[in-house]
């Protein structure tokens, strides 16, 4: 039974906890070029003090044999991280894949920006949902791909 000192997260605090997994996953996987577009096109903009700077740093990626078996390194990848806080208190991080200080910066600006419940849903129009529609056509253009080039084989049984 869960006490006062519990670490037992609310439905209210995990289903937060599972909607900012999600727009920083976006966030961290979307192409600069997208981000940065739709961030100029925001009509207001706060401003911002850098808490931590952008650094770029290298962690370990991690595979699975088959995609389901025994986990195995497959190598380093490099990673930069930034966080920010925004002018009425808000704090937000981004972690992006690569070395672009600039992405990371902005990735940790929109994240604080969402976890302020009066922009949020302009934002996930704005910013969130756009980026989604852009990576599921990634997805699906990468997995048209793969369709094109895939091979079936068989085998035939020949009489003796």
């Amino acid at each position: 039974m869960p006490t006062e000192h519990s670490s037992a997260a609310t439905p209210e605090q995990s289903a937060e906890r599972r909607a900012r997994q999600r727009w920083m996953s976006i966030l961290a996987k979307a192409e600069f070029s997208d981000l940065d577009t739709l961030w100029n096109n925001l009509p207001s903009k706060p401003t911002w003090t850098v808490v931590r700077l952008p650094e770029i740093g290298m962690v370990m990626a991690r595979g699975r044999a088959g995609g389901t078996g025994q986990r195995f390194n497959l190598g380093e990848v490099a990673v930069t991280r930034c966080a920010v806080q925004l002018e009425f208190g808000a704090v937000g991080f981004g972690y992006v894949m690569g070395r672009n200080r600039r992405h990371a910066e902005l990735a940790a600006a929109v994240d604080a920006m969402l976890q302020t419940p009066s922009r949020r849903d302009a934002l996930e129009r704005a910013i969130i949902a756009p980026l989604t529609l852009r990576l599921d056509e990634k997805r699906l253009n990468r997995s048209r791909k793969a369709a094109a080039t895939k091979v079936e084989f068989f085998t035939m049984v020949r009489g003796s």
